[in-house]
């Protein structure tokens, strides 16, 4: 299989390229800035998100795409994320990909109910704000597309070590969503490539 991963350069970008260079995927990764990318045995296309251009010149002959972007700056109002999903969209809209999966945060939609009181009162609406919103508008861009998509709404990003078993949580679900490592959101992102369980669904994920 053919996939591009847009945010290659971030921790969690870095888990899913590696993880897929062990399933033997034929990778490319977009990143901002070659120099600072070492990974090996992976194509590497430099750009920046908001260059259409740039990003069809990575979309053009995969199978499926994986959308890793975060900012740095969660706090902040910014429409990378949106901006850059537009992007995206569109070039898989031209070159016929169809399948989409893109990682989105708790918090944004109705998964705000299964988060817990600190998240959901304090880190959203001061810390995560900026991002929270960036993130909603990108997930409205992919539902609104014809494309194969899943959105993934992982609950508070770690390093730990992979668990190998992830819970997706639901408004019906009687526990919180605490956290999960970034391991094993890739392992969940990369899982979504061949399956159809959550097709055309925002799904909010952890291991605690």
């Amino acid at each position: 299989m053919k996939i591009v991963v847009f945010g290659a350069m971030g921790r969690t970008g870095k888990a899913i390229v590696a993880q897929a260079l062990e399933r033997h995927y034929e990778v490319t990764a977009f990143v901002r800035d070659a120099s600072e990318y070492s990974q090996a045995g992976v194509r590497v296309v430099e750009g920046d998100v908001l260059d259409r251009s740039k990003v069809e010149q990575a979309v053009a002959g995969q199978d499926a795409v994986l959308d890793a972007i975060g900012g740095k700056t969660p706090w902040k109002q910014t429409e990378l994320e949106q901006g850059a999903a537009g992007n995206i969209i569109n070039a898989m809209q031209r070159m016929g990909v169809r399948r989409l999966v893109a990682i989105s945060a708790m918090g944004v939609g109705d998964s705000g109910e299964v988060a817990g009181f600190f998240y959901e009162n304090v880190l959203i609406p001061t810390l995560l704000r900026g991002s929270t919103k960036d993130k909603s508008i990108m997930e409205s861009e992919v539902e609104a597309s014809h494309l194969d998509w899943i959105l993934i709404r992982p609950a508070v990003l770690t390093d730990d070590e992979p668990t190998g078993t992830v819970r997706v949580y639901t408004t019906d679900t009687e526990k919180k969503a605490h956290k999960i490592s970034r391991q094993d959101v890739a392992a969940f992102m990369l899982a979504q490539l061949t399956s159809d369980t959550y097709l055309r669904q925002a799904v909010t994920i952890a291991t605690e």
